[in-house]
């Protein structure tokens, strides 16, 4: 049996390899795989050679990037984060034959998982199975975002994942993936307002088509339009909270700015440049503002374990079941066969082509 495996040879290369698939061993299950979805920043990260891991040692006890050897060399092997696969073999009471479940093995048309060292979240009957590319990874990402401002908010004493947005103004900068799955967290949860602001004419119609208000940021000046409709009391203006979800510098900028007094940014970008627009002088100063990092490998200090990454995808199931349907047709932009993953990633690093989320199928 032979498994075929989407690997980053280098900058701008990327091959279809085949591998001999692992053998079956005691308490392990196989899965073959129905969709993958790609992630345009992380993956295209790895594509372009602008990952930091490709460069430098990551220190994960001392939390730092050193000089020294690449933690994650070419070639890249473990591309991705979102697949659905379903249970072919097992010899596991843990996890049965059939079973349609997502998981974070990279693209790969298969896979010999461990129950015990990885995830596997089984996907219920009702979900559309494509969906489910955004259970185990993807959608905790933002789900965590929502935490984050609820810690911001309560600290350690968070009841729902919704406390950190009910009933708040909320803005959010960007109209990616992360983004919009991000605003309709904040809208299901809640929120008084939910704006997208993105200087792109096509997100900001799928954003629509989704149901969320949007604003061109290359317009009127977002902040004095947000600022002006979003007042608290005299001198307090502004968005509660901005989840800042476009890894450009200009955007944490926006964000900072959108915000009222003492407000928050909670960050899910991932910023690949350096951040010279980012004026620390100007409103983060004088509005005492706080920027916070929502990373998915980290819940808020004092949250775990009862906020863990099986909660966060069961909040991402329940997202789905409400909003599935406008999800699949609107955010979703396209699905190509496994396949053709080579020359899309290509494609998609050098701007040749433009998608929203892409889903290898196989």
């Amino acid at each position: 049996m032979r498994d075929k495996v989407v690997v980053v040879t280098g900058p701008g290369r990327v091959e279809l390899v085949e591998q001999d698939a692992a053998p079956q061993r005691p308490g392990t299950f196989r899965v073959e795989t129905l969709y993958s979805g790609v992630s345009a920043g992380t993956e295209l990260s790895y594509v372009k050679g602008t990952n930091p891991y490709l460069n430098v040692t990551w220190n994960a006890d001392l939390g730092l990037f050193q000089p020294g050897a690449a933690s994650t060399p070419y070639p890249v092997n473990r591309l991705g984060y979102m697949q659905v696969g379903r249970v072919v073999e097992s010899d596991t009471p843990a996890v049965a034959v059939g079973t349609v479940g997502a998981m974070t093995y990279g693209h790969r048309t298969g896979w010999l998982a461990d129950p015990v060292a990885e995830r596997f979240v089984p996907l219920p009957d009702d979900l559309d199975p494509l969906l489910g590319v955004y259970v185990a990874h993807m959608g905790p990402i933002c789900a965590n975002g929502l935490l984050h401002a609820a810690a911001d908010l309560h600290g350690a004493d968070v009841r729902a994942l919704g406390d950190g947005v009910r009933g708040r103004r909320v803005a959010v900068v960007g109209a990616g993936v992360v983004a919009l799955l991000t605003a309709l967290f904040a809208r299901r949860n809640g929120a008084a307002s939910v704006v997208v602001l993105d200087p792109t004419p096509h997100r900001r119609q799928v954003a629509e088509s989704l149901g969320l208000e949007t604003l061109d940021p290359d317009a009127d000046d977002p902040a004095v339009v947000l600022k002006t409709r979003w007042a608290h009391t005299a001198g307090d203006r502004g968005a509660d909270v901005v989840f800042q979800c476009r890894g450009q510098a200009w955007a944490l900028q926006l964000a900072l700015r959108l915000l009222r007094p003492q407000g928050t940014v909670i960050d899910l970008a991932f910023y690949q440049e350096g951040a010279d627009a980012v004026r620390l002088g100007e409103e983060f100063h004088h509005n005492g503002l706080s920027l916070r990092c929502a990373q998915i490998g980290r819940v808020p200090r004092g949250l775990a374990p009862t906020w863990d990454r099986e909660r966060l995808s069961a909040e991402t199931v329940d997202l789905l079941r409400t909003y599935g349907d406008v999800i699949r047709k609107h955010l979703v932009s396209a699905v190509v066969p496994f396949d053709e993953a080579p020359t899309l990633l290509t494609d998609l690093a050098d701007r040749r082509r433009q998608e929203l989320q892409v889903v290898l199928s196989v």
